[in-house]
Formats: structure tokens, sequence, C-alpha cells
């Protein structure tokens, strides 16, 4: 056996003395960690660059105003591509990081399973953009799970009534993508728009990914439809729009708010023109948000999007904990249910659920290659 080197000799007295230092910087007691969860790569990475930007910007100028209880606040990201089989690593993983809140995540079918991950680990979470109607109601009883997007059920039942007043005795077709999201809100506006009198001529279904639609497009020409409404995201719904118009299918294409990228126009081309799609506003253009739009333009990003929802997430948080005067969960929840929060996106207050209380949806049209609020 060799000579001990004098380092491990001083090593092992200070851990038999119990002076072993932390594995962990001493630094880390005086932040704050909380963590964004999206789909940092792959088809929808658009989106994810949004959830991250928002959350990075919303950090940084929370700690410049000098943080959170006076710790400052450290950002964990993570990828979970839409998944919703690696959905529960990535938030098994955020949870070994210490995180106490979790901004995300940007799919419903991601968001949905990781919930129970955070509820059972005492992280709160709030969605920016994660809007089918489980993810709320199945932990209506834990308190924890929040979100500043609106829901499916709200956007369905607004574009099934306005299709079954503005397309009366005309041939509607419904397609969607087979998520939660895109299903869940498809099936509202069949629901809807049913109750008020309308029935499809054709519900199509399609897989995420998905690149050729020939035969989708064959039985929607078939069918002489005379418009199609698509619950599902960006990629594929330019290429559907893409693939009626070189059929000679000149009915217009609806959408969900899904489609509020300019990617969607970049993809889409010319095919995009007149292609609409529902929201609850261009947050960009809320009084409140002049000064955090105008700094991110000016550091060359257009935050579009979901982009100012996730700034929003963070920072309703973050007055939320300053009013519990804790980062437990449960305490900042009940914060975040007592009162009105003045955000980047606007006032916004939570029901039981963890829903926003007011949902106002609109139209926006893409024309020329961007889009903006639809005047009819």
């Amino acid at each position: 056996m060799g000579r001990i080197p004098f380092s491990l000799l001083v090593a092992a007295a200070l851990a038999l003395a119990g002076c072993q230092t932390s594995s962990k910087p001493a630094a880390s007691t005086a932040q704050i960690v909380i963590g964004v969860a999206a789909p940092m790569t792959g088809d929808l990475s658009q989106f994810g660059t949004q959830l991250k930007r928002g959350a990075e910007k919303a950090v940084a100028d929370i700690n410049a105003a000098g943080g959170v209880l006076g710790k400052q606040v450290r950002l964990e990201e993570v990828d979970d591509k839409c998944d919703p089989k690696q959905a529960p690593d990535v938030a098994h993983d955020l949870v070994s990081r210490g995180v106490v809140f979790v901004d995300g995540h940007f799919c419903s079918g991601s968001s949905i399973p990781a919930s129970s991950i955070y509820h059972e680990a005492g992280v709160l979470q709030i969605s920016p953009a994660s809007s089918n109607p489980r993810l709320t109601d199945q932990a209506a009883g834990w308190g924890t799970v929040f979100r500043v997007c609106g829901r499916d059920d709200s956007q369905g039942t607004f574009a099934g009534e306005w299709l079954a007043g503005h397309y009366a005795g005309k041939r509607v077709a419904i397609v969607d993508d087979g998520s939660p999201y895109g299903a869940g809100i498809a099936q509202m506006v069949k629901t809807t728009m049913n109750a008020g009198g309308l029935r499809e001529v054709l519900h199509e279904g399609i897989t995420a990914g998905q690149q050729d639609f020939s035969v989708l497009v064959g039985k929607l020409k078939a069918a002489k439809v005379d418009v199609v409404y698509f619950g599902g995201y960006h990629p594929e719904a330019a290429l559907i729009v893409r693939a009626m118009r070189a059929a000679g299918i000149r009915a217009p294409l609806l959408g969900d708010d899904a489609l509020e990228t300019q990617e969607f126009a970049t993809l889409a081309g010319d095919a995009g023109n007149g292609v609409m799609f529902t929201s609850l506003g261009d947050a960009r253009k809320q009084p409140e948000a002049a000064q955090i739009v105008d700094e991110f333009r000016k550091a060359g990003f257009e935050p579009e999007g979901y982009t100012l929802y996730s700034y929003a997430a963070v920072e309703v948080w973050a007055e939320a904990v300053t009013h519990a005067g804790t980062t437990d969960a449960a305490k900042v929840a009940q914060a975040l249910r007592s009162a009105y929060w003045s955000t980047v996106v606007g006032p916004l207050s939570f029901d039981a659920k963890g829903d926003v209380a007011q949902q106002l949806y609109v139209w926006y049209v893409f024309q020329q290659g961007r889009y903006d609020f639809a005047r009819m």
C-alpha cells in the first residue's frame, strides 16, 4: 500500500470531526430555485423558446429589484419535448434540483402527468399554456396547480358557438391531432356547435408529426367542405392548409391558440393567408406589457405567443410568495386565490380550481405573413 496523501488525511479528519463540507455550494442557501419546463427541442421548440425567454426575463427583472424574500432566484430549465412519457422524468429531475415552483409545462399532455409529481413533492405549478380542463380539474383537491392561460372548454365553446352562428347550414369538417390539447378542444367545438344546430359532415383524426395529408385532403374535397376546424399545433396546421390549397380547396381553416406563432406563417407560406385562430388576446398590446415588450425587442427577441404568459407565471408567483412570506406551496397557493394580481398580461385572479377567473376569447387572422385581430 502506498503513502496516503496529506490532503486525504485532512479530509478524513474533518469528516470525523463532523466538519465535512456540503456537496452543495454555500451560495445555494441564499437562492430560491424555480424551474421552467417546455419543449426546448423538436417541432414545438418555438414555444419552448417562448416559455424559456419569458421565464428568464422575469427572473432577471425580479433579481434586479432585490429578489424574493431577500434572496436571488435561480432558474433551472428542462426539455420535456412535449412528450407525456418524458414529462414525469423531467418533473422528477426538477424536484431533485430543489425547485419550489415550476413555470410550465407547455403541452397539456406533459403538464397533466407531471402535476402529480409536483404535488407529491410540495412544488407549486403554474402553466402559461396548458389549457386542457383535466389539468386543474384533477388537481382541484390539491390546490397547488394553476394556469395563467384559458381552458379548452372555454375556448372550444367560443369557437363552436361562432361556427354555429356564422356557418349555419354549411358543410363543416373537424380535424384533430389526437393529443389531450387538440382532441379536447376539437370535441368541445363539436359539442357546442352541435348544440347550436350545426352538425359536422366529417370528423377526422391525424397524428402529431404526420407529413402526408393527401388522404385527409381527399376526404375534405369529396365532402365539399365549406370550412375546416383544426384542433392541434401549428406545424400540422400549416401542412394541412398547404395541402388543401394545392388540391384546390378554398375552404377557410380555423384553429386554436397553438397557431399563435409567426412560425405558422413561415411554414404555411401564402396558403396561410386567411387562416384564423382563437386566443385570449395578444398580450403584447396590454398597457402593462409595454416596457417589457420594448426591452425584449431591444434585445432582438419578439415576445409573441406565450412569452409574456410565461413571464406572468413567474411574476405572479413572486408576488404571492412576497404576500405569503414563504415559498411553501400551500401557503403561496392560498395567497394566489386571495387577491387580484397586477401582471404583464393584465390583472389576474384565480378560482378554486386554479383557473383564471376571466377568459374572453377573440379571433385572430393571418395575412401577408403576420397575424392580427380579425375585424368582422
